[in-house]
């Protein structure tokens, strides 16, 4: 029924065509085609991939990358044993461990987000890094008897229930 309308206001469908391509040109000068744009971004990041595979097919294996490779794997077992360290410390020499607690407790708070946020920003990359390679198992699926089972019934969560009835 628009077909035809269109077709009787003007004239054959090649006029309406061509009308329908002037207005999306003219909306176009005002608002871009967002499909064009999701295919150019999609070709940009393409070629952006394509160009980093090429770079990396081929691994170097000389001093320097050892090293890096290295030094990026020492973080996670510092902080394991750096914090069992402090518990040494502390019953080592308390007197000394207390003034260095006390020290810390003068670093501003902004200070500790900034650390925590440079800590979750790199233990959050090695995730998602890891995630991407899919070096991730799924966890295994319970058996079928627990799972026919449903959930277990949790007694700290009832006894509150019961307390929440009035």
């Amino acid at each position: 029924m628009i077909r035809s309308l269109f077709g009787a206001l003007f004239g054959s469908a090649g006029a309406a065509g061509a009308l329908g391509k002037g207005v999306t040109r003219v909306a176009e000068v005002f608002r871009p085609n967002a499909t064009r744009a999701m295919e150019l971004g999609y070709d940009a990041y393409a070629a952006a991939h394509a160009s980093h595979l090429a770079e990396f097919q081929h691994a170097r294996a000389g001093w320097f990358d050892s090293f890096v490779n290295g030094l990026n794997r020492l973080p996670r077992p510092m902080l394991a044993l750096g914090t069992l360290g402090l518990f040494v410390y502390a019953m080592a020499d308390p007197n000394g461990f207390a003034h260095r607690m006390q020290a810390l407790a003068t670093v501003p708070e902004p200070l500790w987000w900034l650390l925590g946020a440079v800590v979750a920003f790199y233990f959050g990359a090695r995730e998602a890094h890891h995630a991407r390679l899919g070096k991730f198992t799924p966890p295994p699926a319970p058996p079928a008897s627990v799972a026919a089972q449903g959930p277990l019934p949790n007694p700290a969560l009832s006894d509150w229930r019961a307390a929440q009835d009035p």
